[in-house]
């Protein structure tokens, strides 16, 4: 069966090899048929601690790490967004 990989921005990095990410996704309203925004939070694993809040990053499914980590983190989509290193 094919691992599940989901597109989401960085919410939170404070957590030691831990960045917590929120997934959007649009869905059409039952009644009314507007389309809303539903988001939810996943706690993904960050090994090297290399992403920072405010990024937007591909996780894709795994084993259950810990309670909560069942993610980790593959890469970062936006290479602009990346913080730069002061030389």
């Amino acid at each position: 069966m094919p691992k599940r990989v989901l597109t989401g921005t960085v919410v939170s990095d404070k957590g030691d090899k831990t960045v917590v990410v929120r997934v959007e996704r649009k869905v059409k309203h039952p009644l009314y048929g507007k389309i809303i925004r539903r988001s939810k939070k996943y706690h993904a694993h960050d090994e090297a601690n290399e992403f920072h809040e405010g990024e937007t990053v591909r996780i894709e499914e795994t084993a259950p790490i810990s309670k909560l980590k069942t993610w980790k983190v593959i890469a970062r989509v936006d290479a602009h967004k990346a913080p730069e290193v002061a030389a």
